[in-house]
């Protein structure tokens, strides 16, 4: 049974990395019952965008990404 498994890997997970997966399960879960409440619809963002959106970045901003 999968439950097993489970089980299984975290009793050889080091405690000091416990609260790490605490975490990770815990938001995962989270994000399950958030995308039963609320589907998301794709689709197109509201609104409009500038024209500067399309514009190249300058030289120094594009740099700073590289």
């Amino acid at each position: 049974m999968l439950i097993q498994k489970i089980v299984q890997e975290l009793q050889d997970i080091p405690e000091d990395k416990l609260a790490e997966l605490y975490d990770l399960i815990h938001y995962f879960r989270l994000g399950l019952s958030q995308e039963r409440t609320q589907p998301r619809t794709p689709g197109l963002l509201k609104g409009q965008l500038g024209d500067a959106f399309f514009e190249p970045l300058p030289e120094e901003e594009q740099q700073q990404w590289e």
